[in-house]
């Protein structure tokens, strides 16, 4: 968006910040825990294609700032197509503690790759020793299932098998598969 004029970019700017905020919304209203659906607990943001976060949501700032982290990781699964999603929770990748999964899916225009949105919600039970956000653990293991930069959609398919093995590993399916479809 080079040679834009100062009107022209605060036009922009306000424009991403607004679809980063509507993502975070529909992720809200969408959901079906609490934790994402009554206490608010996601983030929502934008960013270029080389990673760089363009827009954010103000809802949890504490996610994002390891988000361009999260990016950078998923960005090694490429090549990207329409309709791929990826997941990771893994805090040495970009995640914050593994109760905060994030999905992230490439933009593109006139077939190119041009970004990705990505959101980060705190999910109740994501295995572990116990549920909630703040297991008696002594070791990143027991607090539950570490995700790496995985594709949970490709081409708008969902990998099944890795959301089975998922679900199969969380006490509350019904309600983790209600917030992944969210």
């Amino acid at each position: 968006m080079s040679g834009l004029t100062p009107a022209e970019l605060s036009i922009w700017n306000a424009l991403l910040a607004s679809i980063a905020d509507e993502m975070g919304v529909v992720l809200g209203l969408a959901a079906h825990s609490p934790n994402i659906r009554e206490r608010r607990d996601y983030s929502a943001a934008i960013f270029d294609a080389g990673g760089e976060m363009v827009a954010q949501a103000a809802h949890i700032p504490v996610h994002l700032g390891a988000m361009p982290e999260a990016i950078a990781a998923v960005q090694r699964l490429a090549p990207w197509q329409p309709g791929d999603v990826a997941i990771v929770n893994d805090p040495y990748l970009g995640g914050t503690h593994l109760p905060d999964v994030s999905l992230v899916a490439p933009v593109f225009h006139k077939g190119e790759l041009a970004g990705f949105v990505s959101n980060r919600a705190h999910h109740a039970d994501i295995g572990g020793m116990s549920a909630g956000s703040m297991p008696n653990a002594t070791e990143l293991f027991q607090e539950g299932m570490i995700i790496p930069p995985l594709r949970f959609l490709r081409a708008g398919i969902r990998n099944d098998e890795l959301y089975e093995l998922i679900l199969r590993n969380v006490r509350t399916p019904r309600e983790r598969r209600g917030d992944f479809d969210a």
